[in-house]
């Protein structure tokens, strides 16, 4: 399916991911250039969402690497079957007609989250998250695959997709990428949202929320994400916050006081609380 920028943007907003231009520029450069996505921003702006968006639009299915640390190939590329490896092992024994390439057939090969992608270019997008999580080395099992949407398996030979796979990355910046993995993708900044896009967000996903305590709402965000916090929340954590105070005021809480005793929604750490609570900013 391909789509124009314009088409883009309305069918992420339609989905409720309401997209600025810069990102939806970048959405279809990567499509139409056929280029791995690098996203990065602090945690919780809605990078993750993109690919789940992206694959709703383009009706595909979503495959996701979630990365950590001491990632390596056979959790991120392929793996063998061992268990039937060994069966025919023993099979073959009994006919003495071991061969060790027959070891090596592709039935045995098991698909992990980059081959299944390479097999399914047509039909998936592949979510590489928190990159920056894994190692130096997992990078560099990275860079084939980035640069020319295949594998090498030693056993079989090279594994290469008809197409360039729809590949979006997703780095937190809690470390520095090599630049051979950034000159592989096409590179953008999400940034927590304006008041006006954030606010179009909360409604979108929390529509009982009345106008005012919405405004109220993104206000509180935005000063909230000023102070100096461990970790300042992110746009679910707004959502999660509009979506309780709205449970709070049907049961006949005022807006005001169904934000203030909601806040455990929006702020997640004990220091942060008394941070929050000291700057009197609800």
């Amino acid at each position: 399916m391909r789509l124009s920028q314009d088409e883009l943007d309305a069918r992420l907003a339609e989905l409720g991911y309401f997209a600025d231009e810069t990102l939806v520029t970048a959405l279809y450069l990567a499509l139409e250039l056929g280029k791995p996505l690098l996203l990065e921003g602090a945690p919780g702006v809605g990078k993750t969402e993109v690919a789940n968006a992206l694959s709703q639009v383009l009706g595909r299915h979503a495959i996701r690497l979630q990365c950590y640390e001491g990632i390596d190939a056979t959790r991120a590329l392929y793996d063998w079957d061992h268990a039937r490896q060994l069966l025919h092992i023993r099979i073959a024994e009994r006919k003495r007609a071991l061969s060790a390439t027959d070891l090596y057939a592709p039935e045995f090969l098991v698909e992990m989250p980059l081959l299944k992608a390479l097999r399914n270019a047509d039909t998936s997008i592949l979510l590489i998250d928190e990159i920056d999580r894994a190692d130096d080395a997992f990078e560099a099992f990275l860079l084939e695959f980035l640069s020319d949407f295949q594998i090498s398996i030693p056993e079989i030979g090279t594994v290469k997709a008809d197409r360039p796979v729809v590949t979006i990355l997703t780095s937190n910046r809690t470390r520095e990428l090599h630049d051979a993995l950034r000159r592989r993708c096409l590179y953008h900044w999400i940034d927590y949202p304006d008041p006006a896009r954030e606010r179009a967000i909360v409604e979108r996903h929390a529509p009982g929320i009345a106008a005012e305590a919405g405004e109220r709402l993104v206000e509180a965000v935005a000063a909230v994400r000023r102070l100096p916090l461990i970790k300042r929340p992110g746009i679910a954590e707004s959502i999660d916050w509009a979506r309780a105070a709205e449970v709070l005021h049907r049961d006949g809480v005022s807006w005001p006081d169904a934000l203030k005793r909601s806040l455990g929604l929006l702020v997640k750490d004990q220091e942060d609380f008394t941070v929050v609570a000291q700057a009197g900013v609800l």
